[in-house]
């Protein structure tokens, strides 16, 4: 199933129950009195945040909900059964915006639960009407129609550390060698096309589409890309060593990222030079100063090669290390 960032939702709480009426039947009564019971309430909408970044999916073709009605009133002066609330599953990181109101509702923790849409009451059955000037009443009244409105749901992920840069970096390979993420891996751009989750030692990396200049303004996988990294802990900034100019290639993200967002500018950074197999340690390591002048403010450079088991060893020992630290 295809993954989703964004969907409209048009949901609808229930509508409350029928009063009714209904009669005390009593032997040599032919009415006894009023008993008609009043209509149960109808169901609530809530939303609630669940650590799946695919639940969006569940809504295509299926993005009208709605909760459950009451039931109507019963005899005897039952009341009747109120409606089932709906709890509207979404993945954490999850901005849900009311498009009629503009109100909005932020997912950020696991079970988190938020009332969106009351339910209707439900309607008086005619016992509800006696009195003492009124003693056979016959009036009942309808339930009231629930809360309903459309909803823009947009997904930003909620991950400890993200993979960021150009595409063929080799985000993806650096994600599956390091956790056990089986995130798909080609010699093309865009290869990944969503956002895929690995974790290591309990905290949750994310390898995020890569962008191109000009994704700020839409360019490439444009905001898709950036949304995600607003929410990141911590960025894995990955730069292949096929590129000429390794600093130009790095200031080219970093200007995307602070065109998107000036905030972005502010997160941890780790700076990680990848597919070092293709070129000389000692061009491996003249790449690595670069980026120790005191110019970038990255808490830590690494070089590294899947092909190499103890340099992926050491970066993910240090990379939980800068985890634990966030």
């Amino acid at each position: 199933m295809a993954f989703v960032e964004e969907i409209i939702l048009h949901l609808s709480a229930g509508r409350g129950g029928d009063g009714v009426v209904r009669w005390l039947h009593l032997r040599g009564k032919e009415k006894g009195g009023p008993a008609g019971g009043d209509g149960g309430r109808g169901g609530d909408v809530y939303v609630r945040a669940i650590r799946d970044i695919g639940a969006l999916s569940q809504y295509r073709g299926n993005d009208t909900l709605s909760a459950e009605n009451g039931g109507e009133g019963q005899k005897k002066s039952c009341h009747g059964k109120d409606g089932e609330h709906l709890y509207v599953e979404l993945p954490i990181g999850s901005i849900v915006r009311n498009i009629e109101t503009g109100k909005v509702i932020q997912l950020t923790e696991e079970g988190q639960e938020e009332l969106l849409l009351r339910g209707g009451a439900g309607g008086y059955g005619n016992e509800h009407f006696k009195g003492s000037r009124n003693v056979k009443p016959k009036e009942c009244t309808p339930g009231r129609v629930g809360e309903s409105g459309d909803f823009f749901v947009e997904l930003h992920l909620v991950v400890d550390a993200g993979f960021i840069g150009l595409p063929n970096a080799g985000k993806s390979s650096l994600l599956n060698a390091i956790t056990h993420a089986k995130a798909k891996i080609g010699s093309y751009q865009f290869t990944t096309l969503e956002p895929n989750l690995g974790e290591l030692y309990g905290y949750i990396l994310a390898d995020i589409p890569g962008l191109i200049e000009g994704a700020a303004e839409g360019r490439g996988l444009g905001h898709n890309f950036l949304r995600h990294i607003t929410r990141t802990k911590i960025l894995l900034h990955c730069i292949s060593l096929e590129n000429a100019d390794v600093t130009k290639t790095y200031n080219t993200v970093r200007k995307e990222l602070e065109a998107y967002n000036s905030a972005l500018s502010d997160k941890r950074e780790v700076i990680i030079l990848t597919k070092s197999d293709v070129v000389t340690k000692e061009e491996a390591l003249s790449a690595k100063k670069k980026f120790s002048s005191g110019k970038i403010k990255a808490e830590a450079v690494f070089t590294v090669s899947i092909l190499d088991d103890d340099a992926i060893k050491h970066f993910k020992d240090s990379l939980v290390k800068l985890l634990k630290e966030a």
